[in-house]
């Protein structure tokens, strides 16, 4: 099964490759090279300090997914199951989370600067958001008679929580942390490309304005590789933590 997973990706990848090559012969422009050069050049660029940039925007896309996840997850496990407080903040939720959350970024900036903690204040408010509205709401849509049928049996509420509403919550959880995961290195390009000095947001930014097309999917190779492996790892965690899905 897991041979038949592997080359399905490498036969996507081929598929990708190939409408990607046919793309830049029919264009014949300088703006997108062929596969092969850009993998060329990107493998040239990792130890010329392209791999710096990798590591510093891996570094801000984790630490704001796990500070995401650290806060998200029992605040929007408090709102599921506490209806009194959930009918407080919910008019503030409502008004927050449609609000693209980027066009905080000068603000942010002005804030707290142009270093990491900007960077990752911004990325977080992004996946916070979208961590605690599904956690809320698969909290809330928990099963009330799997619930009573617990209590039925003893069980006090911090049972509850552990054995019958976190289990019910965590594929959501997961759900929300693969589209989280995707928004958070968009947000990062945005929020690296604007007055940075490091990261893969200024290292495609600053190969484009030098016309360094190459260098530029270089880059992009490199925040797909990223996005990529935030994926693969996410699917590893849930693929252990939520083992009775396979059953």
């Amino acid at each position: 099964m897991k041979i038949k997973k592997l080359l399905l990706q490498i036969f996507s990848l081929l598929i990708l490759f190939a409408c990607w090559q046919f793309l830049a012969v029919m264009l014949d422009s300088p703006a997108l090279p062929v596969p092969g050069k850009a993998f060329f050049v990107f493998f040239e660029q990792i130890p010329a300090g392209l791999w710096k940039h990798f590591l510093i925007s891996g570094w801000r896309v984790m630490a704001s997914i796990l500070i995401s996840l650290l806060v998200g997850i029992p605040l929007g496990l408090w709102l599921g199951r506490e209806d009194k407080y959930d009918r407080f903040f919910s008019p503030l939720l409502y008004l927050l989370y449609p609000i693209p959350k980027i066009v905080f970024l000068p603000l942010i900036m002005v804030l707290f600067g142009l270093g990491d903690f900007s960077k990752i204040f911004l990325i977080t408010l992004v996946v916070f958001f979208q961590i605690l509205v599904t956690t809320r709401d698969a909290a809330r849509n928990v099963s009330q008679a799997m619930i009573l049928s617990v209590v039925s049996l003893g069980a006090k509420r911090r049972d509850l929580y552990r054995h019958v509403v976190w289990p019910a919550i965590i594929p959501d959880v997961f759900t929300a942390l693969r589209i989280g995961s995707g928004t958070a290195i968009a947000v990062l390009f945005f929020a690296e490309s604007i007055a940075s000095s490091e990261g893969l947001g200024y290292y495609l930014m600053d190969a484009w304005s030098r016309y360094a097309y190459p260098e530029m999917f270089a880059g992009i190779i490199a925040m797909g590789f990223l996005g990529y492996s935030l994926y693969m790892g996410i699917d590893f965690l849930d693929s252990k933590i939520c083992r009775w899905k396979r059953l």
